[in-house]
């Protein structure tokens, strides 16, 4: 197709293209679509197939003329795209045309359309970029929390003796709030509401208060909550709260020696074997998180260094997929999640809204790595994918031919070859930045507000 192209860059990663396809391709085109018509057309006192041109051109005319122009919009975008890589659109990105153009048989065609492409970013400078190491060491009191969690995992809950509430303690509770009358608020009534004293995962916070209650006594509680309290319910406010207790348990912790080993896996011969398995996983998962940790910094200076913006459309994708994935999470369909979160008194998009800066924080990462990743031309080879197949199988505990059958999926050997492109790229800059130390850590710390459990 004879035509002339012309792209021209706008804000956000967007670029207007302005195309102009010649007249003999217009006449080409109409002829084209007219002689579908007179094919396909079907008019009384006519048979299929013979009904003359102008008489379809005076019935049809306008319809005629669409069908040219979406079949040369169409052609002129595959001639177009067929070999643009730069100013290619992007997925979810259809283009928009502002005004539909006139066809006119004398004359050139020519639209304009506007849309989004991936953004164009070079990242060349690392001066200044100063990413700093978590010095982590795992201590006998990191490997002791750890096989304190494996007791209360292996405990057995059972009815407490004397039947009186203290910290640590597993209870069932009744609860209902109270006005100012001492009567029961509509609505607050909760029954079997079992929770650990001590945890505070009670919506009142009324851990303390039950301390030394015993089963099927009832007691009102007020309790005054700061101002400052995280939850806005309780911030400022006075509450009265009726409790009663209908059961109290404890955990019976097993006994850490060989049997208990043997009894939370039976590779384990001896109470030694699982502590020494357990702190080879803890100094995997604190290389992880390390490693983690410095590849997001690393990041995030490069953002602050190369300011770019994020499509409109890119953003907007990431926040359907995200909102999306939390429907997923609460087993019910986006559609059904809008109308929950409405209910609850907030909306669809001011939690979108709430999302927004991280989500631009992370596409924006995800756009530089990509952008190293191709101008740096990195690859793997089947080689090196080898060794990552038997770096997983060490580390995972199983066989090499395990691993491999997981990766048989062409999406998860893709994610696959992704990850290692991407560790060789981190590789390669963290020998051209600067890497210092960082703060010492425990196990613990490395972990704590990360949302990630070891």
């Amino acid at each position: 197709m004879k035509l002339k192209k012309e792209f021209k860059s706008l804000e956000k990663s967007a670029v207007e293209l302005t195309v102009t396809i010649e007249k003999a391709e217009v006449e080409s085109a109409y002829k084209s679509t007219l002689a579908n018509y007179v094919k396909h057309a079907q008019i009384p006192g006519f048979r299929k197939g013979h009904v003359p041109q102008n008489v379809l051109e005076r019935k049809y005319g306008e319809s005629i003329k669409a069908d040219t122009i979406g079949t040369l919009i169409d052609q002129s975008f595959d001639e177009i795209f067929k070999e643009e890589v730069d100013n290619r659109p992007l997925p979810y990105s259809q283009p928009v045309m502002d005004k539909a153009p006139e066809l006119d048989m004398t004359k050139d065609l020519t639209y304009t359309v506007h849309y989004d492409v991936f953004p164009k970013v070079s990242v060349k400078d690392f001066s200044g970029v100063n990413v700093k190491e978590p010095q982590v060491t795992i201590s006998d009191a990191d490997l002791a929390d750890e096989l304190k969690s494996m007791q209360e995992r292996n405990a057995m809950v059972i009815e407490k003796k004397d039947a009186t509430v203290a910290k640590d303690d597993i209870v069932t509770i009744n609860y209902s709030e109270l006005d100012d009358d001492g009567n029961v608020i509509a609505g607050t009534e909760r029954s079997d509401f079992v929770f650990t004293v001590g945890s505070g995962e009670n919506i009142y916070k009324i851990d303390d208060e039950i301390i030394g209650m015993k089963k099927d006594e009832s007691k009102d509680i007020t309790k005054k909550y700061k101002k400052d309290d995280p939850d806005e319910e309780l911030a400022g406010k006075t509450k009265k709260i009726r409790v009663t207790i209908k059961a109290v348990k404890l955990r019976d912790l097993p006994a850490l020696d060989d049997d208990f080993a043997q009894d939370c896996n039976e590779k384990y011969k001896t109470l030694d074997d699982m502590k020494a398995d357990i702190k080879k996983n803890m100094e995997l998962a604190a290389s992880r998180r390390v490693k983690e940790m410095k590849n997001n910094s690393l990041l995030e200076q490069l953002v602050e260094k190369n300011k770019f913006d994020i499509p409109a459309s890119m953003l907007q994708a990431e926040l359907d997929g995200r909102w999306r994935m939390m429907a997923q999470q609460f087993q019910t369909t986006p559609e059904q999640l809008d109308k929950m979160i409405a209910a609850s008194g907030q909306t669809k998009e001011a939690m979108l809204q709430q999302w927004t800066g991280d989500s631009e924080k992370m596409l924006k990462s995800r756009i530089i790595v990509d952008c190293l990743i191709r101008d740096r031309n990195i690859s793997v080879t089947p080689e090196e994918i080898e060794a990552q197949y038997a770096k997983i199988a060490e580390e995972g505990g199983m066989t090499v031919e395990e691993v491999k059958k997981h990766y048989e999926d062409p999406r998860a050997k893709e994610y696959l070859i992704d990850d290692a492109k991407e560790n060789k790229l981190y590789d390669e800059i963290y020998k051209e930045v600067k890497v210092s130390k960082g703060d010492k850590m425990s196990f613990k710390d490395l972990f704590a507000n990360s949302g990630m459990a070891y």
